[in-house]
């Protein structure tokens, strides 16, 4: 095979099929298998097939198809004459609008006889549309065209190798989605760099659930397995309950996910520990988003095979990074070394950084886009000093391998202290009964932002949301223990499976801003611990009158005024005031309770007596005042 950087995903398919015609390329559920013979043969009659409907080399090409083997060879196919530009058939007609203006599509494949969104906003935009047709009788991935009049044309002039095959967009949560362009030479390269880290063979067959209109599915299934002469089989998409009868009818050597996906897998092999383990994986391998170590460790106990995590993003063409197979070193909680282009560490200032130093993940190499298409400004953060920013933060430990602590744009600000996210999911999902966790920001008056958490639990499983605080307070330091924790049925999550922290909080309804609820009717603290507390909160939250049914959070505090009255209790009391005991009891008599079961009032009272009698000798409220800022 030619070098990868010299190469077209035509002309990788071609020197495959000239070597193996009748191996398997493509299977799917109730279709015939597909060899790369019939492969090539598809590729080539719809490559004749667009150049006979005024499809050239440059133009744009929408495939708007649901998840299995057309999907697949549709990408293949169009990739050989023009740009594909697939599209989660999900969208609504404003998506679609949006996004066939934007790619200035020539065409789009449709399956045929469908009518809906997509359809409405080509003829909208008066984008020729070109009906897929397929035949359950013939192999999987083979179909013909409807909607051409000019019939087939000579296919001699196919795209080359530093013509775009693929435009993708970014998930534009926080902005417009911007379009990420990717040659042939960009996709050959990434397909190249999972072969070698997965050491794929004409022996494996890959078992694909993601989504054929993502760069995951597209190039670390589909397009690593076939340029290594090995098969795909296509599922039509990811449905849990039908997973390990894939596995079982199929007959994969591996499949590759997001984590979301694995948990699910997780659960359902739990019912089925045997057909796990008949499946005979030789590895599982994931990537796309943060892989929590305890559903690594679920999953390769499982199916009895090493799970390789990767780490990947669709300005890189997919992979960065990899876990190597064993006998090398898999390190639970990092994404592996360098697998494809360089990987470094850089600072705010442009400077790369040793090992072991925290900064933004910058790559460099042959899989690595150029560039946005049209978006001048969002090029000109994107790359420096021939680097691209990822976007991501984390280091490199002294033998090369990569951690993320987390999405630079994901991390929460809690009045200047950065918290990674994946930190406190990790914590949450040791919890028994947690399934899944993802934690996220929400807004704060106060600090900007402040910590929440959605959570999942298992099936027959309980536990409360005052439960999980207390298991997240013993784990984490006080200012990362989520002030809210929100227990769902299922998470929201993206097209692709991935859970999306940015805009959770507003997804769910999860604000720190709501008004406060009425205040209730003024009783005095009763007993000399709750009369002491009652002036610190005072002072702190300069709010008169404290009374014994007083809520904290609801007169206005927050985790830094409670961090201040913790400090001046104890040092009036000489005993500790936990974090966990604003979340847990907020109420002023509650607090005042939970330092008594310390023994604070059996053991300290003389001295929380001789500090009260010192607060309350002070003829007015500032005295009372400068006497507590002191304390501080």
């Amino acid at each position: 095979m030619k070098e990868s950087s010299d190469t077209t995903i035509l002309q990788a398919l071609q020197e495959r099929a000239a070597a193996m015609p009748a191996g398997t390329a493509l299977t799917a559920p109730h279709r015939p298998d597909a060899s790369y013979a019939d492969l090539i043969d598809t590729m080539r009659s719809i490559g004749s097939q667009l150049r006979g409907a005024g499809v050239m080399r440059g133009d744009t090409v929408a495939i708007v198809l649901p998840n299995g083997p057309e999907a697949g060879s549709a990408f293949l196919a169009v990739s050989s004459v023009a740009a594909a530009a697939p599209l989660n058939p999900g969208y609504r007609e404003n998506e679609f609008d949006f996004y066939l203006a934007d790619l200035n599509a020539k065409a789009m494949l449709v399956p045929a006889g469908i009518q809906g969104p997509a359809v409405a906003a080509a003829m909208n935009r008066g984008v020729r549309i070109l009906e897929v047709d397929v035949d359950p009788s013939q192999p999987a991935g083979c179909f013909t065209l409807h909607g051409l009049s000019n019939g087939q044309v000579s296919l001699n002039d196919t795209c080359r190798c530093d013509d775009t095959a693929l435009i993708l967009h970014t998930s534009g949560t926080t902005s417009r989605p911007k379009m990420v362009p990717l040659t042939h030479r960009n996709l050959c390269a990434s397909a190249a760099h999972i072969r070698a880290s997965l050491n794929l063979t004409p022996a494996d067959r890959c078992l694909n659930v993601m989504p054929l209109f993502h760069i995951h599915g597209l190039i670390a299934a589909l397009l690593s397995s076939l340029t290594a002469g090995a098969s795909v089989a296509c599922t039509p998409g990811f449905i849990a309950t039908d997973f390990l009868g894939w596995l079982g009818s199929m007959k994969p050597t591996w499949y590759t996910a997001v984590p979301t996906m694995h948990q699910a897998i997780a659960a359902r092999a739990d019912e089925q520990p045997d057909a796990a383990r008949r499946a005979k994986l030789r590895f599982v391998r994931s990537s796309s988003s943060a892989l929590p170590p305890q559903v690594m460790a679920r999953i390769e106990s499982l199916f009895d095979c090493p799970m390789i995590e990767a780490y990947g993003m669709t300005e890189a063409s997919h992979q960065m990074c990899c876990n190597p197979l064993p006998p090398a070193a898999r390190k639970p909680g990092s994404v592996g070394i360098a697998a494809g282009p360089r990987v470094a560490i850089m600072n705010a200032r442009g400077v790369l950084l040793p090992c072991g130093q925290m900064g933004e993940i910058v790559i460099q190499g042959p899989n690595v886009t150029q560039g946005y298409l049209a978006n001048a400004d969002a090029n000109a953060s994107a790359f420096i000093a021939g680097w691209f920013r990822t976007g991501d933060q984390g280091y490199l430990d002294d033998q090369g391998y990569l951690f993320l602590t987390g999405r630079l744009k994901e991390l929460i600000n809690r009045g200047g202290e950065k918290i990674a996210p994946r930190e406190i999911d990790e914590a949450l999902l040791d919890h028994p009964a947690v399934a899944q966790a993802v934690a996220f920001a929400m807004k704060h008056a106060a600090l900007g932002e402040e910590v929440a958490a959605a959570v999942v639990l298992k099936e027959g499983a309980r536990a409360t949301e005052s439960d999980l605080r207390r298991f997240a307070a013993e784990r984490l330091a006080d200012f990362k223990v989520p002030r809210r924790i929100v227990l769902l049925d299922a998470i929201p999550k993206g097209p692709t499976g991935k859970l999306q922290r940015i805009g959770l909080a507003e997804k769910l309804g999860v604000i720190d801003e709501a008004p406060a609820p009425a205040r209730p009717a003024f009783s005095p603290p009763a007993t000399s611990l709750e009369i002491l507390l009652a002036q610190v909160w005072e002072q702190v939250l300069q709010v008169p009158q404290i009374g014994r049914e007083d809520h904290f959070f609801q007169l206005g505090g927050d985790s830094i005024q409670a961090a201040r009255v913790a400090t001046l209790m104890q040092q009036f009391t000489g005993t500790s005031l936990a974090m966990v005991a604003f979340l847990e009891t907020p109420i002023l008599h509650e607090m005042a309770a939970a330092l008594e079961r310390q023994e604070i009032a059996e053991s300290h009272e003389p001295y929380v007596a001789s500090r009260l009698a010192e607060v309350e000798s002070l003829s007015d409220e500032q005295a009372r005042a400068q006497l507590i800022r002191a304390k501080q």
